[in-house]
């Protein structure tokens, strides 16, 4: 779930617990757009990241420290001023309002007591943390916005602060049934849209999943539905937020195998495919999510570069791929030609020169055929003639055959090396790949003496159901490395059929493995291959000595001939990785 309302909420309940009382006793900004508190309150000491970037804005407790910048922005300093030793007397969120307050109660330069307001406003790219008096003029905010930037509200010195309503949305908390049933059911959208477009702090995936409870049609327009309906989906709106209320949520994270999709403080049926896993508070869901999404966001940031070296490569070939197939297309006729040509031998000696076709029996098919002839030259120069085309079509046959194979193979090579790079979780995983592509020529070599990083990436490792070993290859190198150094002849190997994708192997130990193993290696394979998001996945399986690998062939490139198969769903949400 987005970082909506909701998630607010839950977070506004957890810090109120963990904070409520406690004192700022250190303020730092370490980057332009957030801010780092220190609070010890009597629950402990608590690092808290107010963050407000136009990219991904987030408040939550944190374990980790920052460094900050050797001078203190402006911001930084004003904060000190005021509030350094404050006591945070509550935190707040305005109806369900993307929106954090924090009261903050402190002594002026007299010594006498007073109260700050600060604001923190998650929305997005209009992000923003703002500090204001009790009586709401902002004395100064992380980002200033002047009338030209927005003429909604100016967020300056001086200025009133004020939260703008410019969508006129309801308040989940007050709205009446009756306010409910007229705001959807005027919009033309559809219902989910029509939801989070008419109550404030819903994000879409919220809207969807309170359309799943209420088992209606998130996709059909909010107007087409009867009063009945809408009323039965106002319940489910209360009863869906009715955890909110009452602190019973539970911080939770939606995983697609290993990789996180979706968060969110409230049960989400929509994903009830995926693997949840539950944490303690919405902090450390948030830290464990964007930790886990910040790492697949910089392999794929630091891939980019092979991304494109793989990408250019594999246009050029599927280009030549298509020029090779017309050229192999312009030689169908070749066999037409030689037949022409027997005929005219066999049977041109009674024809009239000068002719321009005569028929002939095809002795090969049984039928007359209609042979054309050049009436300038003899019948039987026709026939040379003929042999001519054939011999050349067919010498441009033979060499386009063979590029063609080859133009194939690399392009299923490039093909594999794409899913290698969606596989990569790590960047030694990355060192090992465009070692690959070095080997392949599409990445020149360092020069002579040049430090060549150490390749540390290792096989995924999985221990099945019954407790054998299965190894995933993440790369091409690794799936040879596998498969012809560390297997043995009787484990078992797992391959998507068709497509790019990883070895498996299974150790058996010379054992006889049970069919709950045989499935789980075959979702691993289906699941780290180029068809992970397909319903189902066809999986080769066969004994490692029955897997060849030929002579002169691309990393990752075998050969089988009697293997079994099986149809799998690429699920391994249940497999424990080691």
């Amino acid at each position: 779930m987005a970082f909506d309302g909701i998630t607010i909420a839950c977070m506004a309940y957890e810090l109120n617990k963990k904070l409520s009382g406690g004192r700022i006793s250190k303020i730092a900004q370490p980057e332009a757009d957030e801010l780092l508190l220190t609070i010890k309150s009597s629950h402990g000491s608590f690092r808290l990241l107010l963050c407000a970037s136009a990219s991904l804005p987030l408040v939550y407790l944190t374990g980790t420290n920052k460094a900050s910048p050797l001078t203190a922005p402006n911001f930084c300093m004003l904060l000190r001023k005021h509030i350094s030793g404050g006591r945070i007397i509550s935190i707040t969120q305005p109806s369900l309002e993307r929106v954090l307050r924090f009261e903050i109660e402190h002594l002026d330069e007299m010594g006498d007591l007073c109260r700050k307001y600060l604001t923190v406003e998650i929305m997005g790219k209009h992000s923003n943390i703002i500090f204001c008096t009790d009586t709401d003029i902002i004395i100064d905010s992380i980002k200033h916005v002047s009338s030209q930037i927005s003429t909604v509200r100016e967020v300056l010195p001086g200025r009133q602060y004020f939260i703008p309503d410019t969508q006129e949305k309801s308040d989940p908390w007050t709205v009446t049934e009756d306010l409910f049933i007229s705001r959807i059911s005027g919009k033309a959208a559809k219902l989910s849209k029509a939801l989070y477009t008419s109550l404030t702090g819903l994000s879409p995936i919220a809207a969807e999943e309170i359309c799943h409870q209420a088992s209606l049609d998130s996709d059909r327009p909010a107007g087409s539905y009867e009063q009945e309906e809408l009323i039965h989906l106002y319940r489910t709106l209360r009863r869906f937020l009715e955890p909110i209320r009452t602190g019973e949520y539970t911080p939770s994270i939606y995983y697609d195998g290993h990789r996180p999709i979706e968060f969110s403080c409230l049960p989400l049926t929509l994903y009830s495919h995926c693997r949840r896993e539950a944490y303690d508070s919405v902090s450390e869901m948030l830290e464990y999510y964007y930790a886990e999404k910040n790492t697949l966001t910089r392999i794929r940031q630091k891939s980019i570069d092979l991304r494109k070296i793989v990408q250019t490569a594999l246009e050029r070939n599927v280009k030549k791929y298509d020029l090779q197939s017309r050229q192999l297309k312009d030689t169908s006729k070749r066999e037409t030609f030689r037949i022409y040509g027997e005929l005219i031998n066999t049977y041109g000696y009674n024809v009239e020169q000068g002719s321009k076709s005569f028929e002939a029996l095809n002795y090969y098919t049984g039928e007359l055929i209609t042979i054309p002839l050049d009436p300038q030259i003899p019948v039987q120069e026709n026939a040379t003639k003929y042999f001519d085309k054939y011999g050349k079509l067919k010498r441009t046959w033979e060499a386009v055959t063979k590029l063609l194979e080859e133009t194939g193979m690399e392009i299923e090579h490039l093909k594999s090396i794409q899913t290698a790079l969606d596989i990569a979780l790590q960047e030694e995983d990355l060192v090992q790949i465009k070692e690959e592509l070095i080997q392949s020529g599409y990445i020149r070599k360092c020069a002579s003496g040049a430090r060549h990083p150490k390749i540390t990436s290792k096989p995924f490792h999985y221990i099945s159901g019954d407790g054998y070993h299965m190894y995933v290859g993440k790369n091409n190198l690794q799936n040879d490395d596998l498969t012809f150094r560390i297997a043995k002849g009787n484990d078992w190997w797992f391959h998507a059929k068709g497509a790019p994708g990883s070895h498996v192997i299974v150790q058996t130990n010379g054992d006889k493995l049970p069919d709950r193993t045989f499935e789980e290696a075959a979702k691993l394979a289906a699941y780290y291959s180029s068809n992970r998001e397909a319903e189902k996945v066809e999986i080769d399986y066969v004994e490692k000595k029955h897997v060849k690998k030929p002579g002169g062939a691309r990393p990752g490139f075998v050969v089988y001939y009697t293997n079994y198969s099986m149809m799998i769903h690429p699920d391994i949400s249940e497999i424990r990785q080691l």
